[in-house]
């Protein structure tokens, strides 16, 4: 059966023909340059084409945050790359900011009202659990009933944003076989990328984190450890490798298991 192509609208684009879309969806470094997460936002565009939403990204003219420039120490960075992207934010008129990145939204939703960045601004977890609940997003169970699921509760989802039940939500309606680490919510264990650590090495001790929270995951014995965070699936895809189980066990978004019950 053919893919159907699906057009990604930008905002100079729409801007240009006096459109304003509801939406913009922020794509972040993760889903525009890195290959493994590039796929989550295939996967999260086809939902919102599916869902016929209103939105839009930034394309070239999207650039980083600057929170992992915050999180490594170097504040002067940061500032000078978020009063870029409000700059041009306000430029477009954008008033309401999907994104998929947990590290995006705690620091647009968190940090940028500082610098007079206010938005507002949801993660997709919230913003398909809405469309859920309102029955816009039917979400066929059987396609992945069979399948036992676990969930990485993201720093920056759970602890710093107290988003712990969208994410089950979506899973319990995703698959009968949803299965909790011990260790989850409040005090579930980083992936051992956040704050800064993902671009440095390793400080000297028995074992490093990621290793250590995949060890959780596959004490669950799930085959689908469930994420939704890009620095959480580089961590567990790692952590999946060094424990030779990349065959056994595969990790993947929220977003693209919707999508692969929706036959996206």
């Amino acid at each position: 059966m053919a893919t159907r192509k699906i057009e990604v609208p930008v905002m100079s684009d729409l801007f240009a023909r006096g459109e304003r879309p509801e939406f913009l969806f922020w794509v972040g470094c993760a889903g525009a340059f890195d290959d493994r997460y590039k796929k989550v936002v295939r996967a999260f565009v086809k939902i919102l084409a599916h869902l016929d939403v209103s939105y839009a990204v930034l394309g070239k003219e999207e650039t980083c945050t600057g929170d992992p420039a915050r999180r490594a120490g170097n504040e002067m960075l940061y500032q000078m790359q978020a009063l870029q992207v409000i700059r041009l934010l306000k430029a477009y008129d954008v008033k309401k900011i999907i994104t998929i990145c947990p590290h995006c939204f705690n620091i647009f939703k968190n940090e940028y009202p500082d610098l007079d960045g206010n938005f507002e601004v949801i993660n997709y977890l919230q913003f398909l659990e809405r469309f859920i609940e309102e029955g816009k997003l039917k979400i066929d169970q059987a396609s992945l009933n069979n399948i036992s699921v676990t969930y990485h509760d993201p720093c920056y989802l759970g602890r710093a944003n107290d988003i712990y039940q969208e994410p089950r939500s979506i899973l319990k309606r995703l698959t009968g076989g949803f299965v909790e680490m011990h260790r989850n919510r409040s005090f579930a264990l980083c992936c051992g990328a956040g704050g800064g650590q993902m671009f440095k090495e390793a400080e000297k001790g028995d074992k490093e984190i990621f290793i250590e929270r995949t060890e959780d995951a596959l004490k669950t014995e799930a085959s689908v450890i469930a994420t939704a965070c890009p620095f959480c699936m580089t961590m567990l895809t790692d952590g999946l490798k060094y424990k030779n189980k990349e065959n056994d066990v595969k990790n993947l978004d929220i977003a693209e298991l919707i999508a692969q019950s929706l036959g996206l």
